[in-house]
């Protein structure tokens, strides 16, 4: 007969190699983060001026255990064209969606539909903002639209058409969509299979309502401020100010009472009849400590999923991902918002830890944007890249923290939503490298103003703004604060850049073949 000892090593034995068997399958489990306009000046990681507050405390002891991108960027920084790059691996004329009113079909969700080929149980929980059903994931419990921050309701699988199959919630989304997440990781998924497992928080977008708990966090804190918030110097062009400044009312919201159609003060509330530059000190206080304790719920969730995978065994064999589903402009160039190109805007953090195949405290420069985050998962779970897919794997960049030598050297942005939600943003598109930044401002929406669909426009966004280059040089100017289209010095190099820019365009079916009232102007602009 065995004695209580004997039977007592033999179940811990047993115990041992289960969970041996376990860690070590060949398919890691992989977990995709993502907030909603959660910009990497609000990280310590980042080391921008609000480095110093220690915003995300969790995020960044995540990122120190794996590698950080200091520059990875969006293809187009707003939440729907950005967030069907990133699921199809393809930029937005591929994918066909250019602005937020257009969905992302079932059948077009290439990155659960691709993994579930490789074997994963996959899952969407949170902010969807992708219009269509995502009925190509296993399981989703996702946002309507935007969704709300308190009491949100969630679309989920049912018997009803998918927007009628509704759940409420009691809370603050952030909380909400952490626990929705544990509790699928918990109770709903399949343990016999890996996990691709995309959990979005709606958090930190405006208008930044966060969890009662918070509201004493940095009350008493004067958070730093942007010197061009105050002085922007020489940026911009004629396509961004108008002759003279004339259109600097009208073009980007603004933090001050520069802009005097969309009122950030107005909307948080600041007393309107207090002078400049007092006032706008005041709005950006106001802003930045409400944005920045949305980001604090959600740094506390992630550090909760955290711990649940801990506890759980799971956080050494499972990938994690973190990211923005683009940048934001916390009062830089006295602008609110996203959709520039401007790099507060166009930058998202990203950062993956999973110490089996990624080396800890590692860093990158590598230039890598949203259309590779699919072909590097799908890479990363043994599959071969989709040839439909126009990004590119990184996996071997994370394995070793080295660029290859064949690696992209610039990245390709538009943004097609000219002037819309009366946030003053022209359209426009341009390429980064490590050392410089074109942007061609356009000026007018992509729909033909012969269309009849044209007329069903907000006003607007049917107004054309002027045409405009701007070009900056980022290692001597990281804040984008001269612009040096006109410089004689740089002509060489601007030269080269819409060379590149143009091969680029044509690269990736990105040029205006299905839109001639652009391509009209771009025909026109080009060498001027």
């Amino acid at each position: 007969m065995l004695t209580i000892k004997q039977i007592f090593v033999a179940l811990m034995a047993s115990i041992g190699l289960f969970s041996c068997g376990k860690t070590t399958r060949s398919k890691p489990n992989i977990i995709y983060i993502m907030a909603d306009d959660h910009t990497s000046q609000a990280f310590g990681i980042y080391g921008s001026r609000l480095a110093s507050l220690n915003p995300t405390p969790n995020l960044d002891n995540i990122a120190k255990e794996g590698i950080i991108f200091d520059n990875c960027f969006c293809t187009n920084s707003i939440c729907t064209p950005s967030r069907a790059c990133i699921i199809t691996g393809q930029y937005n004329q591929a994918n066909g969606i250019l602005d937020l009113n257009m969905p992302l079909k079932p059948e077009n969700q290439y990155l659960p539909i691709e993994m579930k080929k490789l074997g994963y149980q996959t899952a969407m929980v949170g902010k969807w903002h992708l219009t269509d059903e995502p009925a190509a994931f296993d399981f989703y419990c996702v946002l309507p639209g935007q969704g709300e921050y308190f009491n949100p309701s969630f679309l989920v699988r049912g018997e009803k058409p998918w927007t009628k199959n509704i759940i409420v919630k009691e809370g603050h989304s952030t909380d909400i969509i952490a626990n929705m997440g544990i509790d699928w990781l918990e109770n709903k998924r399949d343990k016999s299979k890996p996990f691709f497992f995309m959990l979005h928080f709606k958090a930190p977008h405006d208008m930044f309502e966060f969890a009662p708990r918070y509201k004493d966090y940095l009350e008493d804190v004067e958070i730093p401020e942007p010197a061009s918030m105050y002085y922007n110097a020489n940026n911009g062009s004629e396509a961004t100010r108008g002759r003279n400044d004339s259109l600097i009312h009208a073009i980007g919201a603004s933090v001050s009472y520069r802009d005097t159609t969309w009122g950030l003060g107005r909307k948080l509330g600041i007393d309107q009849r207090i002078p400049d530059p007092g006032y706008t000190h005041l709005v950006y206080q106001e802003y930045l400590k409400r944005y920045l304790r949305c980001v604090k719920g959600v740094d506390d969730n992630v550090g909760r999923l955290i711990e649940y995978l801990k506890m759980e065994g799971l956080y050494d064999n499972t990938i994690i991902m973190y990211t923005g589903d683009q940048g934001f402009m916390l009062g830089e160039h006295d602008y609110t918002d996203k959709r520039w190109m401007y790099d507060e805007s166009m930058r998202m953090p990203f950062f993956v830890r999973y110490p089996k195949q990624i080396p800890a405290g590692k860093r990158t420069d590598a230039i890598i944007n949203n259309t590779d985050f699919a072909p590097t998962i799908i890479a990363l779970a043994g599959g071969t890249v989709p040839g439909y897919m126009q990004g590119h794997s990184f996996k071997t960049i994370l394995e070793t923290g080295n660029e290859p030598s064949n690696w992209q050297q610039s990245t390709y942005y538009r943004y097609w939503m000219h002037m819309a939600h009366n946030l003053g943003n022209p359209a426009h598109f341009g390429i980064r490298t490590k050392e410089y930044k074109l942007i061609f401002f356009y000026g007018c929406y992509w729909v033909d103003p012969s269309d009849h669909k044209f007329e069903k426009l907000p006003h607007t966004m049917q107004i054309s703004t002027p045409v405009g280059w701007e070009f900056y040089d980022l290692k001597n100017d990281p804040h984008e604060m001269d612009n040096r289209y006109k410089d004689p010095k740089y002509a060489n190099i601007i030269k080269n850049l819409k060379i590149e820019l143009a091969d680029k365009r044509k690269e990736l079916n990105e040029e205006d073949q299905k839109y001639p009232h652009i391509q009209k102007i771009i025909d026109q602009y080009w060498d001027k």
